[in-house]
């Protein structure tokens, strides 16, 4: 990319303003130096800022959005973004934004395209800067265009040899870019990728930490954590929670008659059936063994049974299919629903009346959901 600047001091022949050339003298050079010199100095404080927010915090959003706002200060631009790149699905998903549209910011995954100026920009792992998009005739986005942007910079973040994402920062207007500070973009680039990285290895750690390996749900340990959270919650809100256990039928039967293997897929197969059926504001765990527990914020009964009855319906489609003709019947659940306030008032209870009803459910020939007045009636 070719820069251009206002004027370039020449200590042989004077200032050249593509115009002409204007005499200049010793002192006139020294003064040059001088501010080239200060703002030399001040572009590697700033620098120095980037560096700071990218060792800031290890918590990754928070981490993104001290990066764009350290980035747009440090080359003075009044918009940005950060995407990160999913090397698994080629998507880039927007994660931190700052001075743009929410027309703009509304779309929050999109995939890379082939041969597009992103999947350039990725595979050369180099730095695009566009001092004016009207004379670039490669740039053709209708979204950026739509939303006014004259000028950006496009910084791949590369850490290890591995895309963690793009920095984006926008302007407005056209603009010509200091060469000289926009040559410690690469530093910036590079303080980033490093941070994104660790922050990422984090929330992966953590996310292991509270995951089961087998069924991808959350673990006991983390249900412990979550359920008081969710009560406390539904108290000062006064909203209504509910709490579904759920328990494979002859389990241990189909792992004698089958053996572990299948069993393992079975208990997989629910794990799925459970995140495929549930919200995004639910949480489903691994209880223990072949037992899975739910909560439902902001849920009362009918709504529970309504979903408890789409899970118990989904594992018998889903484990026909796994299991195909290697079993003859379907596996199935059984149920108990405890609902905050209308039957406990606290998570231990709750959890021992939907055990209770759990096990009356099991009793009473299983693949059933029961809860209280149903099961009392």
């Amino acid at each position: 990319m070719k820069f251009t600047l206002p004027g370039k001091c020449d200590t042989n022949n004077g200032i050249s303003f593509g115009m002409g050339v204007m005499p200049v003298t010793a002192l006139d050079c020294d003064n040059c130096k001088a501010l080239e010199l200060k703002a030399q100095v001040r572009a590697l404080n700033d620098l120095i800022s980037v560096a700071h927010a990218s060792v800031s915090t290890i918590e990754l959003d928070a981490l993104l959005s001290a990066i764009l706002d350290s980035a747009m200060s440090f080359a003075e631009m009044p918009a940005g973004s950060v995407a990160l790149y999913n090397n698994r699905t080629g998507e880039l998903s927007l994660r931190a934004h700052a001075g743009l549209s929410e027309q703009f910011v509304a779309q929050r995954v999109w995939a890379v395209t082939p041969g597009g100026l992103t999947d350039q920009l990725l595979r050369r792992d180099e730095i695009l800067f566009i001092e004016d998009t009207h004379k670039a005739d490669y740039f053709k986005n209708p979204l950026a265009i739509s939303e006014g942007i004259r000028s950006l910079i496009c910084i791949p973040l590369v850490s290890k040899g591995i895309i963690q994402g793009i920095l984006y920062l926008d302007d407005f207007q056209p603009r010509c870019f200091d060469t000289n500070r926009m040559s410690l973009i690469s530093v910036l680039a590079s303080f980033a990728a490093m941070a994104i990285d660790n922050a990422r290895l984090h929330q992966e750690t953590c996310q292991l930490a509270i995951t089961d390996p087998l069924t991808r749900l959350f673990n006991r340990r983390y249900f412990d954590t979550v359920l008081p959270q969710e009560l406390a919650h539904a108290m000062r809100t006064s909203q209504s929670l509910s709490l579904l256990l759920i328990d494979a039928d002859n389990f241990k039967k189909f792992n004698d008659t089958y053996g572990h293997p299948m069993g393992d897929r079975i208990l997989a197969t629910i794990g799925t059936a459970l995140k495929r059926t549930l919200r995004s504001v639910d949480f489903a765990f691994r209880y223990g063994g072949e037992e899975f527990v739910v909560i439902l914020p902001e849920t009362g009964l009918k709504s529970a049974r309504r979903v408890a009855e789409r899970i118990r319906q989904r594992v018998i489609a889903d484990s026909r299919r796994v299991m195909r003709s290697d079993v003859a019947d379907p596996v199935t659940v059984s149920t108990g629903i405890a609902c905050f306030p209308r039957d406990a008032d606290g998570g231990t209870a709750l959890v021992a009346v939907a055990d209770g009803l759990l096990y009356q459910a099991k009793g009473a020939g299983k693949n059933r959901i029961l809860f209280r007045g149903e099961a009392e009636s």
